[in-house]
This record gives structure tokens, sequence and C-alpha cells, in this order.
């Protein structure tokens, strides 16, 4: 029997739409869905927090309570980027724990955890607290392909993670890079190397991840990834019912039942309605991108790179970028490319182009990586390019986090006149600008003022 992780009221819509599913499309199938038997529903984290509040003016903390107490009898699961959580670059380990322990109490039964640069160092943290405060830690590898990321490197990282306490290994393939014969190597070597379940987590960007997931499941992979239909597919996970009817009447019976799966999907199929009515959710991301195998650039990166490109009036340079960006990538030491490296590989490609020279111009993100902010390397970036940007400078070795003070109750005091929750300090300390916006705008819609910005601080007293 396989387990079945529905991805739709997370990364189905962050990967389609834009994170832009709102909380009201949610709750009123969530009865349905609670029923089903799923092994998890992923809700939470990656993408949804940030756009919750910078975009659907919605509490993310409120809308996993809400979403809890409507489906009680399923896990709920998250995504959360290691000692970056769910922002953009490495937090001091107060903060770590505080957001662990909230997210648990607030809902959250498994975490998924990862690293960019499969730096487990930088999982630590979030490991340790997720196993001290009770939730399920899955960890997962950041799957990409290079002549070093290979079945021992990634069989020697799973070893690692279960000695560090992993409950689940998951092999978090982004980009939908693993082909499905690579994925039954993959597991049947995974699952010979370790005791704890595999979890599969692909997209179909490329237009395999069915026949990987099939092939994935007999190596003896445990659980897989799905969306239901109206948002799977293309950029999104392979669809739920696709797979439950494939493996109906086999050794690999999911149990879940088609019927009522459909109807789930009809609900779900207007709210896909109202995405592409209001613009979020486009045709293109349904249709197989072959340069996802060539260039390792995942659906939503290829967005960014169009979208930069447009900017700078460039958009007839995007082959050359797509071709920059693997070179890129092996300058700095064949990072897999996942948020935050997937922004920082592409912003830099998108420089080598339209500058007309490789690094004239440098962003920061390519000056932290190579100086060792966001971990250890999974090899030494080439030295001309570090000599070019960082000159003599010696790189950190230590894990980037052991650099960084404490810093809850420094994010206390700069908002202690907006806190209505504890966990309003948290959302404060991954996305301080937008934060504010949201907490002003919410104290504006509470005591009924015009401005959606007044300031009414001497109103409210800090809990």
């Amino acid at each position: 029997m396989v387990k079945i992780t529905e991805t739709i009221l997370r990364d189905a819509h962050q990967s389609q739409a834009a994170t832009r599913m709102k909380l009201d499309e949610m709750l009123p199938i969530c009865d349905k869905i609670d029923k089903i038997g799923y092994h998890s529903v992923e809700c939470w984290g990656g993408a949804t927090f940030d756009a919750c509040i910078r975009f659907l003016n919605e509490d993310p903390w409120d809308r996993l309570r809400q979403l809890k107490k409507a489906m009680p009898n399923t896990k709920l699961q998250m995504l959360f980027r290691g000692q970056n959580i769910l922002g953009y670059k490495h937090y001091a380990d107060d903060v770590v724990d505080a957001f662990v322990k909230k997210s648990i109490e607030n809902g959250i039964d498994i975490i998924r955890i990862f690293d960019a640069l499969n730096d487990i160092r930088n999982l630590e943290q979030a490991v340790k607290c997720t196993k001290k405060y009770g939730g399920v830690c899955e960890t997962a590898i950041s799957y990409t392909t290079s002549p070093i990321h290979n079945i021992e490197y990634f069989t020697k990282l799973a070893k690692d993670m279960e000695s560090m306490g992993a409950d689940i290994i998951c092999v978090k393939d982004m980009a939908n890079l693993l082909l499905p014969y690579e994925a039954y190597n993959l597991v049947t070597a995974l699952k010979k190397a370790v005791k704890i379940p595999i979890h599969i987590h692909t997209h179909n960007t490329s237009g395999v991840g069915d026949m990987t997931n099939l092939k994935a499941i007999e190596a003896g992979a445990d659980i897989v990834d799905t969306a239901l239909s109206p948002l799977g597919n293309g950029t999104s996970q392979p669809a739920t019912e696709s797979l439950v009817a494939t493996l109906k009447g086999t050794q690999y019976d999911t149990g879940l039942d088609l019927e009522k799966l459909n109807v789930i999907s009809e609900h779900f199929k207007k709210v896909a309605e109202r995405l592409k009515k209001d613009g979020y959710l486009s045709d293109k991301v349904l249709s197989v991108n072959v340069n996802a195998l060539i260039y390792q650039v995942p659906g939503g990166m290829l967005s960014n790179l169009i979208g930069q490109l447009k900017e700078a009036n460039a958009i007839d340079k995007l082959d050359a970028v797509l071709k920059e960006v693997p070179a890129v990538r092996k300058d700095l030491g064949y990072i897999p490319l996942v948020t935050p490296t997937s922004q920082i590989v592409g912003t830099q490609a998108v420089l080598n182009v339209i500058s007309g020279e490789r690094y004239k111009m440098v962003n920061e993100g390519t000056k932290g990586i190579l100086k060792g902010e966001y971990g250890k390397l999974p090899s030494a970036p080439n030295p001309e390019v570090v000599k070019k940007i960082i000159g003599d400078e010696k790189p950190i070795t230590v894990r980037p986090a052991d650099l960084i003070e404490p810093e809850l109750e420094k994010y206390k005091a700069e908002i202690k006149e907006y806190i209505e929750q504890e966990e309003d300090v948290l959302t404060y300390a991954l996305f301080p600008q937008v934060a504010l916006k949201f907490f002003k705008n919410r104290q504006a819609q509470k005591y009924g003022l015009d401005s959606q910005f007044g300031d009414i601080k001497n109103k409210v007293h800090p809990v």
C-alpha cells in the first residue's frame, strides 16, 4: 500500500497560480478532504506565509488554526527551509525554535525540512526543535544532477539525516529532473541505506512526473506527493486521481476512493476557474517544458527570469540566459536550484548576459554563496570566479547560524506596539516590511479607521 500526501492546499497553487488560493476557498471542502484518508495534507509553509500577508490580507497563523479545526483527523504538513525557515536568509536558532514550536502548537503535524545546498548543518536546529515539540520530522534531499550528485552522494545524505533524527526521508525533486529509471535506482539504494520511510516529491514540469512516481513506488517508495487534477500536472505535482486509479487493485493500492476524490475535484475546478479569471493561472504552466531537463530551471524560476528580462527590455535574450544558468550553477559549486539559490543563480545569469561580461555585475546573493553565508557548497566553486567576486576574502567554514546572535527579543521590542499574539513576532522576523504594513492595516480595520495604514499604536496594549 502506498500513502498519498495531497498538495492542492500548498504546492499545487504555489506552483501554478502564484500561491493565490484563499482560505475561504479551502474551508468549504475541508470536511470531505478530512475523510479521504490521506497520509497528510500539505497546506502551509513554502510561499503561503508570504503570500497571505503580502497579497491576501490573511493572517497565516489564523489560516493554519482554521485548517486544523476543519481537518482534525488528517495530519497537516508544512515545508520549512531549514535555517531560512520560510524566509530568504538565515535566522538565529532562537527564532527557528520559536517558529517550530508555534507551528506545531497551531496545528502542524509533519514538518518537511530542507536546505538548498544540502548542508545538513542547516537542518540541525529545525530537526532538533521538531523532535523537541513532538512533531514528525521529514528531512528532504534537494535533488539535482551534476558530476558529483550521484546515488552515493544521496544515500550518504540520507544516512546522515537518519542519524540526525529524521522520521522520514523525502526526495525533493523541485524541477522534475528525476527520471523514472533513475528514481527506481535511487529509491532502491535508499531503501537499503536507511530504515525509515521514503517519500517522493516531484512535479510534472518536464512531463515525466507520473512515470517517476510509478517507478519509485515499484522500487519501494512509501509515500508520494500528488495534487488533485484541477491544479495538478504541469509545474504542479502529478494528478492524485490518475495515480489512485493506476494503483487500484495492485499491491500498491492507495485505498483512496476515486469517486470521493472526484467530488472534491469538482470544488477545486471552480477555484481554478477563479484563479484563471484573475490572471494567476495560465495554460502555460500545464504544458511540458523541456527546458527543465536541459537547463534545470524549475517552472517558478523560469517565470522570474522572464519577468526580469521584460523589465530590462531584454526578453530577446531569454535563450542566452537559459544557457547561462547551468554555467553559473557550475561556477558556484553545482548548487541545487531551489529557493533561495534558484533566485540567486537566475538573477546572476541575467546580469551576466545583459551586462555583456560574466560577473561584471554581481548580486549580493552570489557574493553570499561564495562567502559561505548560505553553508557549505556541494563542490569547490570556480577559483577564477571566486577571485573576481570576493578576492582574497576567506569564506566562513562554520555553520552560518553560529555567527548569528539571538534575535527573538530584539524583534519583539521592535514591534511591541503591534503585537496581538505571540506569533506576530515571528511574522515580523521573517518579513519585517510586509508584516508592518499588514499589522497597521489590521489595526486600522479593527478600529474602523479610514487610513489603510493608520498608526494607532497607543491604543493597543502589547501582549
